[in-house]
């Protein structure tokens, strides 16, 4: 029941201010060009849905494969720091760098020393969602239990067997909380790169429609993108959540639900 509740309280809510919004629009008589009324980002929804289809594609599938280079990039990394100090404190530096850089700042040099638009965009949907994937993981591995340390060792346990029966699963939960961050990350990484791109004139995925919309003043065409955009930012963290739901659920505290 409670948890039939908890999904229920947010679509009243949404649905609730969806309401009032589209009220304020047709008392004030607000002109679309301002502020659009959602019935009419729904019709631009449905009128245009095959363009902003292809635009969604684009913007997802730079978004996964951004992703997916995190987490191995990151993944590997953080394995290396953690077998080797010396390794993490030449390195590490680094990363905290991109981490800490303005993707604003570096997205237009990427754009034009990258002549492929799809690899520039992946470049920087990467910088953004690789820092939380390899910080994360890192502290997970350096986080093991060092009573299970010891005992690995005291029965001869090889640094490969140490690794893969203690340490990788005592990082589980880290590594998928960094990853519960780092794919929103690279949804945005990837929203602004195509924002840099557009404003360029390559044409690209959502952000370009945004721009082109901006352009025409055609404001429920952007307001209907933004829309898609969030709705993708919300099914990739909860598909993220449930990923890590199932993995954890049966031996980890986090994921362990109360008996009541």
């Amino acid at each position: 029941m409670s948890r039939s509740l908890d999904s229920l309280l947010p679509a009243l809510v949404g649905l609730a201010g969806l309401a009032a919004w589209e009220a304020a629009v047709r008392i004030a008589d607000i002109p679309p060009y301002e502020l659009p009324a959602p019935s009419a980002i729904a019709l631009e929804l449905v009128t245009d849905g095959d363009l902003l289809g292809r635009a969604l594609l684009f913007t997802l599938a730079t978004t996964a494969l951004a992703l997916a280079a995190a987490v191995l990039g990151a993944g590997a990394l953080a394995i290396m720091f953690a077998q080797s100090r010396l390794l993490e404190r030449s390195l590490f530096p680094y990363a905290i760098v991109l981490q800490v850089t303005p993707i604003v700042a570096v997205a237009p040099l990427i754009i034009i020393w990258v002549d492929n638009t799809l690899v520039a965009l992946l470049i920087c949907a990467w910088i953004v969602a690789f820092f939380p994937i390899l910080s994360n993981t890192l502290i997970g591995l350096k986080s093991t239990d060092r009573n299970l340390v010891a005992l690995f060792k005291i029965y001869g346990a090889s640094r490969w067997q140490e690794l893969r029966l203690l340490r990788l699963p005592s990082a589980m939960p880290f590594f998928l909380a960094g990853l519960r961050i780092s794919g929103g990350l690279s949804l945005i990484g990837a929203v602004v790169a195509e924002f840099v791109a557009g404003a360029g004139g390559r044409e690209s995925g959502l952000a370009y429609r945004i721009l082109e919309a901006g352009y025409r003043l055609e404001m429920p065409r952007m307001f209907a993108a933004l829309f898609l955009i969030s709705a993708v930012g919300v099914a990739i963290y909860l598909s993220l959540a449930a990923l890590s739901d199932r993995l954890l659920r049966h031996w980890h505290e986090s994921a362990t639900r109360d008996e009541e």
